[in-house]
């Protein structure tokens, strides 16, 4: 097979994976090139290209609403932590850059 032809199928191969038309096995099966590959293939290609992968709009809903629980918790913890030293007297947080003896 001549560099052009090679290049073409790199090429196709590479844009079905990305249009999300195909996984890497499959793509695989269909063109007898490894998965790992056009792994290597596609990771280049959008290195290149300033490419990040898109989150579909549903993960994107799921991923704010898992960062607002996240971050209410961590609000809870906080206040937890400041009552905790508040009524004990007790700082119980880690204080960085202290030695341990």
């Amino acid at each position: 097979m001549d560099r052009k032809k090679v290049s073409d199928k790199k090429s196709q191969i590479i844009s079905e994976y990305l249009t999300g038309a195909d996984t890497f096995n499959a793509l695989e099966q269909k063109y007898g090139v490894k998965a790992r590959t056009i792994q290597t293939w596609v990771r280049a290609y959008r290195k290149s290209h300033d490419i990040v992968p898109e989150v579909p709009p549903e993960d994107v809903k799921l991923l704010k609403k898992q960062l607002q629980q996240m971050q209410l918790k961590n609000e809870l913890l906080e206040e937890m932590l400041r009552l905790s030293s508040e009524q004990t007297g007790i700082d119980i947080r880690k204080k960085y850059g202290t030695k341990q003896s």
